[in-house]
């Protein structure tokens, strides 16, 4: 069964309750920045990673399937990206894309997670 872009994968650990807001983000090949805002609904669960300094106060959007693992006790997110991913993907404006359906399919192709379409909170398919 192929999981859902925008779905949090069944082995990235406990979600349900957890407030990830302020825990460290790490890529594949180190620390990119601290979590600012999440989601968990259905087909539209994702993280709002704020990369400060890193690239001169930048916020990124990652799809929740980028998630490989959430350790609550070291409040950290792991994340199966690269940095350079993360750097080189299309440029997030929160007042514009958090909602774009043309927006997420370009950031899924981007991840190499597919052009899956995404499920809006009404369940309905945005392409």
């Amino acid at each position: 069964m192929t999981e859902h872009v925008w779905s949090y994968r069944s082995t990235s650990g406990p979600l349900a309750w957890a407030d990830l807001t302020g825990f460290k983000v790490e890529a594949s090949d180190g620390h990119i920045g601290k979590v600012d805002k999440h989601s968990y609904e259905v087909g539209d669960a994702y993280l709002v990673v704020d990369i400060g300094v890193w690239i001169f106060g930048k916020e990124v959007l990652l799809p929740a399937s980028t998630v490989a693992r959430i350790d609550l006790e070291e409040e950290k997110v792991h994340v199966n990206i690269t940095k350079d991913q993360i750097k080189n993907a299309p440029e997030f404006h929160r007042d514009i894309h958090l909602q774009d359906p043309g927006y997420r399919g370009e950031l899924g192709t981007h991840y190499g997670l597919g052009g899956l379409p995404w499920e809006g909170p009404s369940g309905s398919h945005r392409a």
